[in-house]
């Protein structure tokens, strides 16, 4: 069957365009669902382990802001549709993820290398988690070590024994998880020893803090017919996504792309935005969260199971993107006192253009002491988020123009 779109994802863009949630939220919506569609059912073949194209994605957005679930919910709406898929409960304790995992068992008809066929098990979950405060918790060591596992998605069988039914061996297991917070939950429930490496490095954080566009009556963005049209076709364009099944194949241009990137990868510095320890995990496994994403570009544009170059070079610069979402992230996990107070202020200034200190102090004086106050407005200054300006209304007796505080970047 011939596809209507030439690329999945582009087309659910444009399916999206009625929506207030940033470009970025979609896309990265539209490769969870791809990735829900395609479950284990293909992979990069590495004779020791396999890349699979599951994801652990977050969008993260202050509330009501940019509609985060609204966006996630879009893609899972179209993947209910797909027969074959399994969707787990958006909140659970690590003993029922596992048991719904093992109740989601399928099996893969495929051929070996003696020409046997063979039916391969694997159990395959989808989540989507509107509030991730109700699924992912910290201080859960044995949720945050199962999670971890999971991701990796190897060929094997993945043992844990539960209270309710005893030993449960899942056979290939497969989680796929999109999930919405706030930066506060962030900053409230990570504790700074979880960045840099385990869960964090194996998931995407994609961070938005405006809308995209005004939309105040979606049903009049994209007429209905047409609305409706797209919608069913992309639907049926992700059913035929979740039939291919089997190895995909690296050119070879894209091989040999491919380890050149990652020759520079590991011998070069390391961007000097990512200086930091705290990104070590994350760009440690870059190249499998590169490969991953080039199976759903791949799987979204064509039937044929080949990762080109093009396909490698798209992903990689996709990923780099989501770099700066990252930092925007990380920078309020582990904050001390000082940062929080100098976030403060900083939102405040952002938010009125132009304050004067003492405006600055009635509005935050009740989060923080005057002394706090005066360290944090000297250390925004210094560290050129803010900067002193004339006030342009406002005078002091003599008439001279009064100091204020404005943001230093526009």
């Amino acid at each position: 069957m011939a596809r209507h779109f030439d690329d999945w994802l582009k087309a659910y863009i444009a399916y999206t365009s009625d929506s207030e949630s940033p470009d970025d939220f979609h896309f990265w919506t539209g490769v969870w669902t791809v990735a829900g569609a395609l479950r284990r059912r293909v992979f990069i073949n590495m004779r020791k382990f396999q890349w699979t194209p599951n994801f652990y994605i977050v969008l993260v957005a202050p509330p009501g802001i940019a509609t985060k679930s609204t966006a996630a919910r879009a893609g899972w709406r179209l993947l209910e549709k797909v027969p074959g898929v399994h969707f787990g409960p958006p909140s659970m304790t690590w003993q029922a993820l596992t048991e719904s995992l093992a109740s989601a068992i399928e099996h893969l008809e495929t051929i070996d290398q003696d020409g046997e066929v063979l039916f391969v098990p694997m159990s395959c979950l989808s989540i989507l988690v509107s509030e991730l405060g109700t699924f992912l918790k910290p201080q859960d060591g044995a949720l945050m070590d199962v999670l971890t596992d999971l991701w990796d998605g190897q060929i094997s069988a993945w043992g844990h024994k539960t209270r309710t039914t005893g030993q449960i061996d899942i056979k290939n297991p497969w989680l796929n998880i999109i999930g919405c917070t706030t930066p506060s939950w962030l900053r409230t429930n990570f504790p700074e020893h979880l960045i840099g490496g385990g869960l964090t490095s194996r998931c995407v954080f994609i961070y938005g803090d405006s809308k995209r566009k005004l939309v105040p009556f979606p049903d009049a963005d994209i007429p209905e017919k047409v609305y409706y049209d797209l919608e069913k076709k992309l639907i049926e364009d992700l059913i035929e996504i979740s039939a291919l099944q089997g190895e995909y194949h690296m050119t070879k241009e894209a091989r040999e792309w491919g380890g050149a990137w990652y020759e520079k990868h590991w011998k070069s510095d390391r961007p000097t935005h990512m200086a930091s320890d705290r990104y070590e995990g994350y760009l440690a496994r870059k190249q499998t969260h590169m490969m991953k994403l080039a199976i759903i570009i791949a799987a979204a544009q064509s039937n044929t199971l080949e990762i080109t170059r093009n396909h490698m070079e798209v992903a990689e610069q996709l990923l780099t993107s989501t770099e700066p979402h990252m930092m925007k992230v990380f920078e309020s996990i582990g904050m001390v006192d000082e940062a929080q107070h100098v976030a403060e202020i900083c939102a405040y200034v952002r938010n009125h253009k132009v304050l004067t200190s003492d405006e600055l102090w009635s509005l935050v004086g009740q989060v923080m002491s005057q002394r706090e106050f005066n360290e944090a407005v000297h250390a925004a200054v210094r560290g050129g988020a803010l900067k002193v300006i004339h006030h342009p209304t406002l005078r002091m007796p003599d008439g001279s123009p009064k100091k204020a505080l404005s943001p230093a970047l526009p």
